[in-house]
């Protein structure tokens, strides 16, 4: 049947599609994989990756495509679906062409957003599965989380209620002495549940728990996800995960998962987590999935598993990169690709009419809510106010040593002249510019996008990373600042300040990567300002310390590792047929 995203929803494109989605043995065949090498999960499947990588290690890479964009309106501006575009355009164009995106959080599902899964006829399948836990990484990752601070919360009963001798009689445990007030970890979450932000637990007698402040985060906001983005193997994860502070004793040393006990039973949690699932768009070209989202809290990047296994198994490998170019393109450029030693190719900046009318001073956009009029008319004015900020991304990008594509996603509401301006402002920065209508026409749409992206793939680039790991840590955090946000400079409470000092001085601190913290709806810190905003200063109030993703991460603002649910929630729309047992509603 033919898919027409104006009449049909997106779950049911998607419910189309997946009639004829190749199985597990169509893909092996079609993508020259062997036997052991799928790990069959229903319809879907995991990929064996150490055994993909050790068969094909000599195999030369392909061209590595990296997709990031503007900064959003709270809607988001399409990066999933230029991905799937692109590989649906490629595809078009007879290329052997694959990707790997970020598994989606239940929170933003089931909150504003809906699914991740992109749209229209860039849409990657099965939508229900990718949206609903797909092959469980996300709840494997919640349950080793929270095994630590179970594990933690246990010990500090235990070490309360019993003193050294009975302790070593008990359990031959020594004594950690924890300090209840410096205590690193919370416990995870796959919902954006804001009365969970700031709890008190241990409530009730001698042997139910330590009573103290506790907090929780949203699942993909936990170090482990950030783990599972930058690890190169199962060996590495283990190391890894002996490694995670989770609190600190009453002299200031730190207080590990190695010293609990606890990191092989979180491992073991974790161990199927490594292998990317592999999924397709609804045009059939492969996609993988690993790794998860929130690059405004978290490292926001699929997997360098996922992107070492697309290297070798396509010509033409896409990855993705979480919000604008500020965030998940600066974390992508200077902390992924540090950690996997692997150089991009082209990066595509995503940028729409609808979010350069909202720079450009247009009415607040609100999810939940309908369009204003001056996003669904032209407004020429409104449009070249805005630009500036797509002109900042264009800079970001091309201080990386790359030459962005910038791909105008196209909406129905866009004028000729709208998309003229957008394109000349685009090219007279350097950046080649291609318009595409893959929501609306799949591949099709893409084509244009596509050739572009083939031919910035063949340009040499020069590669270079914003800072040396030499840099001290503080003046890492300016010069991002600087550059990738505009600001003039930074500003730290004393606290951060404080903790600032003491990492400096440690060197086992020295070789850890800066992993910002900060809202993805402005440049700034502050989500209100558009644009792209002179004259600010970003105020850094905290530090967080994820030992064993090797991570020190800077607090901008006020943002929340806990998302809250909205007044008009997405669940309120999602459904089952009781007959079928198919999901409709989702995105």
């Amino acid at each position: 049947m033919k898919l027409d995203p104006t009449q049909m929803k997106d779950w049911q494109i998607a419910e189309a599609a997946e009639e004829n989605m190749p199985t597990t043995e169509e893909w092996r065949g079609r993508m020259g994989l062997e036997k052991d090498e799928v790990l069959a999960y229903g319809r879907i499947a995991k990929l064996d990756f150490l055994k993909i990588i050790d068969r094909l290690k000599d195999k030369p890479d392909g061209k590595y495509i990296e997709v990031t964009a503007i900064t959003p309106t709270p809607l988001g501006e399409g990066k999933t679906t230029t991905t799937m575009g692109i590989l649906e355009g490629m595809g078009k164009r007879g290329l052997n062409v694959g990707g790997c995106i970020r598994q989606p959080s239940g929170g933003p599902t089931m909150n504003i957003k809906g699914s991740a899964a992109g749209g229209g006829i860039a849409l990657l399948i099965p939508m229900t599965e990718f949206s609903m836990g797909l092959t469980g990484d996300i709840n494997d990752i919640m349950n080793a989380h929270n095994l630590a601070m179970v594990a933690l919360t246990a010990r500090m009963q235990h070490e309360r209620n019993y003193d050294d001798a009975q302790l070593e009689r008990l359990t031959r445990m020594r004594r950690l002495d924890v300090n209840p007030t410096r205590v690193e970890m919370g416990w995870v979450l796959d919902f954006c549940a804001q009365s969970l932000r700031n709890i008190i637990i241990g409530l009730g007698g001698r042997m139910d728990g330590f009573m103290m402040q506790s907090k929780f985060g949203i699942a993909v906001s936990s170090e482990l996800m950030a783990m599972l983005s930058i690890v190169t193997d199962l060996k590495d994860l283990r190391k890894r995960m002996d490694e995670i502070t989770v609190a600190f004793d009453k002299k200031g040393n730190a207080i590990t998962t190695g010293d609990l006990e606890v990191g092989g039973a979180m491992t073991a949690w974790m161990r199927n987590t490594i292998n990317p699932t592999l999924c397709c768009t609804v045009e059939y070209q492969p996609c993988m999935v690993h790794a998860g989202p929130f690059a405004n809290i978290a490292v926001g990047q699929s997997s360098i598993i996922g992107d070492r296994v697309g290297l070798k198994l396509f010509d033409y490998h896409v990855t993705e990169s979480g919000f604008g170019a500020d965030i998940g393109f600066e974390k992508f450029w200077n902390v992924k690709c540090r950690y996997s030693g692997l150089k991009p190719h082209v990066s595509v900046l995503t940028a729409t009419i609808r979010a350069l009318k909202m720079h450009g001073g247009g009415p607040k956009v609100v999810a939940g809510i309908d369009l204003p009029d001056e996003y669904k008319s032209e407004n020429v004015a409104l449009v070249e106010k805005g630009l500036p900020n797509l002109l900042h991304h264009i800079n970001t990008v091309r201080t990386s040593g790359i030459n962005p594509v910038v791909c105008i996603n196209s909406f129905h509401t866009d004028t000729k002249e709208e998309i003229a301006l957008v394109r000349k402002a685009a090219e007279s920065a350097g950046a080649r510019c291609a318009v595409s209508s893959h929501w609306a026409d799949g591949g099709d749409g893409a084509l244009e996008l596509a050739d572009a992206v083939k031919e910035a793939c063949e340009q040499e680039t020069e590669f270079k990373f914003l800072y040396p790991l030499k840099m001290k840590f503080r003046e890492r955090v300016e010069k991002i600042a600087k550059v990738a946000y505009g600001a003039d400079g930074v500003s730290w409470t004393p606290d951060a300040e404080a903790k600032a000092k003491s990492l400096e001085s440690d060197p086992k601190y020295d070789d850890y990567a800066t992993m910002m913290v900060k809202t993805h709806l402005s440049l700034t810190h502050d989500p209100a300002l558009k644009g792209v905003p002179k004259g600010w200063t970003l105020p850094i109030r905290d530090i967080l310390i994820y030992s064993g993703a090797k991570f020190l991460c800077p607090c901008a603002g006020t943002i929340s590792l806990m998302p809250g649910t909205s007044s008009n929630p997405a669940f309120r729309k999602v459904d089952v047929d009781v007959n079928t047992g198919k999901v409709s509603g989702l995105f």
